[in-house]
């Protein structure tokens, strides 16, 4: 009788074993494994539960409990996946009122710069995050000098006119170089000369508006973010800019 019952208990053991690995997948089956301690006298002493209690111990069995508990498991990881789709909703339409703010500005920049006759000296640009006008550097400045030209004043000056009508936003001036090595005394390298010509223009633009000046900011690139290809002079050239970054609404939080 003994042989016997010992006999059945590890042949229920095996097909409960075989039942829960043709019904859950891994993870529930270590489960299941783990709360079946020495239950049949073939694991080590004791028992544990998935939930509260004991799934098998001391002929206590909480087997029935188990479509609930994996039922409850599910519907968590459903809220979690919807809450997951909610923020990405959310994201998206942030996403996208902001690059529908982005176009109206340069909308109104593009207007105002036919205005003031100056479409043939300044690219305008758009994303999600800003406005993005761009200056020919040789219009602006001689090589190797951060002074702006004398013949490049109006330039600026219509500039200035159109950032004064943007007060309330972030405004970053940035200047960018050809990666041609710089050879004077004023200037150690392409990073420096950058850093001077853009905060040249924006001081002389801070000198000409009522632009906040804590919401004016430049900076220097050098020439890590060329936009041309440098082998050719003609990409040199572009790469040699002046570049006026005005953020929307959604990207000037100060």
């Amino acid at each position: 009788m003994a042989t016997f019952s010992d006999l059945m208990n590890l042949l229920l053991c095996f097909f409960v074993l075989l039942f829960s690995m043709s019904s859950v997948d891994a993870e529930k089956f270590q489960m299941v494994v783990a709360s079946l301690q020495s239950t049949f006298s073939v694991l080590p002493a004791g028992g544990s539960s998935i939930g509260e209690g004991q799934l098998i111990s001391s002929g206590i069995s909480q087997l029935k409990d188990f479509s609930i508990y994996f039922d409850q498991l599910s519907s968590e990881g459903e809220v979690e996946t919807e809450e997951e789709k909610e923020g990405q909703t959310v994201k998206e339409a942030y996403q996208e009122e902001s690059l529908k703010e982005s176009e109206e500005i340069a909308e109104e920049v593009n207007k105002q710069i036919e205005e003031q006759g100056i479409q043939n000296q300044v690219e305008v640009d758009f994303n999600a995050q800003y406005v993005l006008l761009t200056l020919n550097g040789a219009l602006l400045f001689d090589s190797g000098r951060s002074e702006i030209r004398e013949d490049a004043y109006p330039l600026v000056d219509k500039i200035g006119a159109i950032l004064a009508n943007y007060n309330g936003n972030i405004i970053e001036i940035e200047g960018h170089t050809d990666n041609v090595p710089i050879s004077n005394d004023r200037y150690e390298n392409n990073d420096v000369l950058s850093m001077y010509r853009a905060l040249r223009v924006a001081d002389y633009i801070r000198g000409i508006t009522d632009l906040d000046s804590a919401l004016l900011k430049s900076s220097g690139r050098g020439e890590y973010v060329p936009i041309a290809d440098n082998a050719t002079p003609e990409g040199r050239a572009r790469n040699r800019r002046v570049e006026v970054k005005i953020y929307n609404s959604y990207n000037s939080d100060h």
